[in-house]
């Protein structure tokens, strides 16, 4: 029987680059085709009714009933008109995924069919929310739940070869009022960050009435063959390799970062492009990532709502227009072990009202002043929570990923850069020591006791989880898969938190007769010290920085169960209730729902490891084995030397090694997976598959791995790392 694998080798080599559409040559003339824009807007409602919705929109409020029927008419007019027949709300449920239950239009009056989407159809739905993971808020027969239009996120219509889908983004709350999904915490945490920034920015520019958090999400993935993927049941079932030798050549000769686009992948990015121009996603970057096979592809920034809306249903879309191409898209956060695994580099920033980015040195001295002031609170916000921002990002394929090939580590710190290090070092400890003062390098800050703030103040740190780089600080931890809300809620919460601490400490010290500057210069400078512990400026990757990081009391947590105890503290359930982002009730739901999703993927790939290693690795070595022992027994019985077939029966004996090996251990694996699930408690049942389940899994993969280094080429049936990750 011709093995599967070689035939599916034999389909790649006839792979031509597919051209589904004539190439876009303007990107203004696509862009946002399929958006219900304010400008779309301006088009189909009344003048006064427009104003309403702009104001709504820029203000982040709740849709007016009285007039949800004109938008909802003007909205159905549009999408009819663009050829769509169905609507769903679309919302981001605690799964990960994105969510939708299809409508259409269409209903019927008296008998007659006719097309109808009404105001409340808009704004409200009711999926089944007993399937959705509620972490106990909602047992399994209390079905309702509720979706709610999001206006500040803008309608679309979504197209495959099929037809078109009106989608409403929305959140999703439970019957009796609880955050179901990822997006209403977020919304919860933009408003909050908004009421603590705005009073901070007033000390220094009274324009300013609004603060909005930005985000710009850089998204790795890898690709790889659709015919060599779907011989991966491992790649099918738990989007990682649980098998795989490693090939003489990866990525140590650092020829793929950059390199020269191949035509196959360059139709597929050209395709996926186009499609999330028609969404008004605003893609600017692509190109080859460190990895072979692995590609990067990065937007402009936008407000932080609208960009994760944007890379959820990027995310998407990636991977519905890999098949037209006969690509599998990747977004595991280590899918091959031993080279680089995939992050989504959260590039954070604030705007102001008046187009002010207040993580960007200005220039005079009242905006180096606010820039200071922000840029410190920060670094204090992140020291004093970094637990929680290590829990916002903890996953089980994530923990994979982290203090390896590029990812940083799982201490949690920041990196300024050493004139930004030099400066608050100057903040914190005033001293006679004159400052580099070239006009190139630092703005005239012309305040007393201030140090000038550089143009351009920092290099990059790859190994860095939290880094300032220029304008905006890049949370470089977050996971390729993962939903950024999730990270972004933290960040906006503890950002605001410390920035109503100050400004409270802030009011203190004026009350007293202190003059504002000369306060605020105090308080930055005990934050500064207080939380210098958590900037670290070196190699992230280094034994000697875990040792640093245990000296300075920072958490090293690498395993997700225990990383996720953070959500739960006393101190972060205070933090969400103060914020109005959590209830208790709901931060303990999502800590349980996050053990159980861990549970069940370090499950899946302990299920799928020993059936393929009961159902493919042993059955080929066996039929190698025997190979090699029917060609032993024809050379004795030639009566040939046994020095001329000694390095046969050595194979046997090696191959035989480690086949028992993979066989105990699968064995053992299936017992410790019973144990483990014999547990009572969520969490003692996670850190058990965490501590006796994973171990089992890279122990197996040692032996299978060490077995197709040896059996033969010819009878291997899974797809191997050389073909993945070099053949497109």
């Amino acid at each position: 029987m011709e093995n599967t694998r070689h035939k599916a080798l034999e389909v790649i080599q006839s792979r031509k680059p597919s051209v589904s559409a004539k190439p876009v040559e303007k990107v203004s003339e696509i862009f946002g085709q399929h958006v219900f824009t304010l400008e779309k807007m301006k088009t189909y409602l009344e003048r006064d009714i427009y104003d309403q919705m702009a104001y709504i929109i820029e203000h982040g409020e709740t849709l007016d009933r009285s007039i949800a029927d004109k938008v909802a008419n003007a909205i159905k007019i549009w999408a009819m008109e663009k050829g769509a027949t169905h609507y769903t709300h679309w919302f981001q449920p605690l799964t990960g995924l994105t969510a939708e239950k299809h409508d259409a239009f269409f209903d019927l009056e008296k008998g007659e069919p006719v097309e109808r989407f009404s105001g409340g159809n808009l704004a409200q739905a009711e999926p089944d929310a007993s399937s959705f993971p509620s972490g106990g808020i909602r047992n399994t027969f209390e079905a309702r739940g509720y979706t709610a239009w999001d206006p500040s996120s803008p309608a679309f219509i979504f197209e495959n070869r099929f037809g078109k889908t009106l989608c409403i983004p929305t959140i999703f709350v439970s019957y009796t009022g609880e955050a179901l999904d990822f997006k209403a915490p977020l919304l919860k945490s933009m408003e909050a960050l908004n009421q603590a920034a705005v009073p901070v920015c007033q000390l220094f520019d009274r324009n300013i009435t609004r603060v909005v958090a930005t985000l710009g999400a850089e998204q790795e993935y890898f690709l790889v063959d659709r015919s060599l993927y779907d011989l991966r049941p491992d790649l099918v079932l738990t989007g990682r390799t649980l098998l795989g030798h490693r090939p003489a050549r990866g990525q140590q000769l650092d020829d793929h970062y950059f390199g020269s686009i191949s035509e196959r992948v360059f139709a597929f990015m050209k395709e996926f492009e186009t499609e999330a121009y028609k969404l008004g996603i605003p893609l600017t970057t692509r190109h080859n990532e460190v990895a072979p096979s692995q590609f990067e592809c990065a937007p402009i920034f936008e407000e932080i709502n609208v960009a994760v809306d944007h890379n959820q249903l990027l995310m998407d879309l990636m991977d519905r227009v890999a098949s037209n191409h006969n690509f599998k898209v990747l977004l595991h956060e280590k899918p091959f072990a031993g080279i680089n695994g995939s992050g989504k580099h959260n590039n954070w920033s604030m705007g102001t009202n008046t187009g002010k980015n207040l993580l960007s040195p200005g220039s005079n001295p009242k905006d180096n002043l606010m820039f200071l002031t922000f840029f410190v609170n920060i670094i204090k916000a992140v020291h004093d929570h970094a637990d929680l921002l290590r829990a916002s990002i903890a996953s089980a394929s994530n923990d994979h990923r982290l203090g390896a090939n590029e990812a940083p580590p799982a201490i949690i710190s920041a990196f300024i850069g050493s004139q930004l290090t030099e400066i608050l070092d100057e903040l914190e400890k005033p001293s006679r020591k004159k400052l580099d003062n070239s006009p190139k390098s630092y703005l005239k800050l012309g305040i007393s006791k201030i140090p000038e703030i550089l143009l351009d103040n920092t290099d990059r740190n790859r190994t860095s989880p939290f880094a300032f780089t220029g304008n905006k600080f890049e949370f470089r931890a977050v996971g390729s898969s993962a939903n950024n809300s999730a990270p972004m809620t933290v960040l906006n919460t503890i950002v605001a938190d410390q920035l109503v601490e100050f400004k409270k400490t802030l009011e203190r010290k004026t009350t007293r007769g202190k003059k504002k500057e000369t306060a605020i210069l105090e308080i930055l400078r005990a934050y500064i010290k207080d939380s210098k512990n958590v900037r670290f400026e070196g190699n992230g990757y280094s034994q000697e920085w875990v040792e640093e990081a245990e000296r300075r009391g920072l958490s090293n947590i690498k395993k997700t169960p225990r990383a996720l105890d953070a959500y739960v503290t006393d101190s972060s359930l205070h933090l969400f209730a103060r914020r109005n982002i959590f209830t208790p009730k709901e931060a303990h739901a999502r800590h349980d729902i996050m053990l159980d999703h861990y549970i069940m993927k370090v499950q899946i790939e302990a299920r799928v490891l020993g059936d393929l290693c009961m159902n493919q690795v042993i059955p080929a070595t066996i039929s190698y084995l025997n190979q090699l022992l029917s060609n032993v027994q024809a050379m004795k019985a030639a009566g040939l030397d046994k020095s001329l077939y000694a390095a046969q029966t050595e194979l046997v004996s090696e191959i035989s090694g480690h086949l028992n090996a993979v066989k105990t251990k699968v064995d053992q694996l299936v017992e410790s997976r019973k144990k483990a699930n014999s547990i009572a408690g969520t969490r003692d049942r996670a850190i058990a598959y965490a501590d006796e389940v994973l171990p089992f899994i890279a122990e197996i993969r040692y032996h299978g791995d060490k077995l197709e280094s040896l059996v033969s080429d010819e009878l291997w049936p899974l797809p191997k790392y050389r073909e993945m990750l070099f053949l497109r």
